[in-house]
């Protein structure tokens, strides 16, 4: 479970680590404002769309997927998940 997370969470750190450096401009090449502006005008050359409009597609998209994965997660722990949620439920005082 741990390499599923991390081999999820790898390439989106990786991903957005260099989508706000390059965005903010911050060294002369990779993290340059210069390949931010030409990587995603290739890609939305190739989308056929307004580069601007593939940032959010790309948070909609990562969203909609780590929601995926939760459930999946959560499906695959469920037993001790409702074993969790009764204990915890039994511990609680009802007011």
């Amino acid at each position: 479970m741990r390499t599923l997370l991390v081999l999820w969470l790898a390439p989106l750190a990786i991903f957005w680590s260099w989508y706000f450096l390059s965005l903010n401009d911050v060294s002369d090449l990779v993290f340059s404002r210069a390949l931010h502006d030409h990587v995603f005008g290739i890609y939305g050359e190739m989308l056929g769309i307004d580069p601007a409009e593939i940032p959010p597609m790309i948070a909609k998209a990562l969203v909609v997927d780590s929601v995926i994965l939760g459930a999946i997660i959560a499906f695959r722990r469920r037993r001790r998940i409702a074993a969790w949620w009764r204990q915890r439920g039994a511990a609680e005082p009802v007011a």
